[in-house]
């Protein structure tokens, strides 16, 4: 499978909101990890066991409804590529309207991700979803 099907695949389940198939993306001792996770965040979640239900309540959070702007970037190291998307949807408590940006730098093995580092902004997040007390709640560790 290419990189870029496996990028696209990815996308497809968080529009179907099908985390568990998001996270069986992930190799059994595949890692997340958040960089700019600020204190109190999680800044990696190791085994797919932990992605799954790490991911697992993303959906009754936010419900993604459309990719508004996707570009895949190859590297010089075929087994990585770094995924820029906007998604755009609906926050589940409140009703409103949202569009979050996200950079991934994805590394594959064997068809499957060995590592994903997801470059997000805690601080849009919390703008989303009310402010700091909802954003921890929904994502602290």
């Amino acid at each position: 499978m290419e990189l870029r099907d496996l990028v696209d695949q990815g996308i497809d389940l968080l529009l179907k909101h099908d985390m568990s198939g998001f996270a069986g993306l992930w190799a059994e001792d595949g890692v997340l990890e958040f960089p700019f996770a600020g204190p109190g965040y999680p800044k990696r979640v190791e085994g797919r066991t932990a992605i799954t239900e790490y991911l697992r309540d993303y959906p009754n959070l936010l419900d993604i409804r459309e990719v508004v702007a996707k570009t895949v970037h190859e590297t010089t190291d075929p087994a990585v590529v770094v995924a820029e998307f906007t998604v755009g949807g609906v926050v589940v408590a409140t009703g409103k309207p949202y569009e979050l940006s996200y950079i991934a730098v994805i590394t594959v093995e064997d068809g499957e991700i060995r590592h994903y580092r997801d470059y997000w902004s805690p601080l849009a997040a919390a703008e989303v979803l009310g402010g700091v007390e909802e954003l921890t709640a929904a994502f602290g560790g």
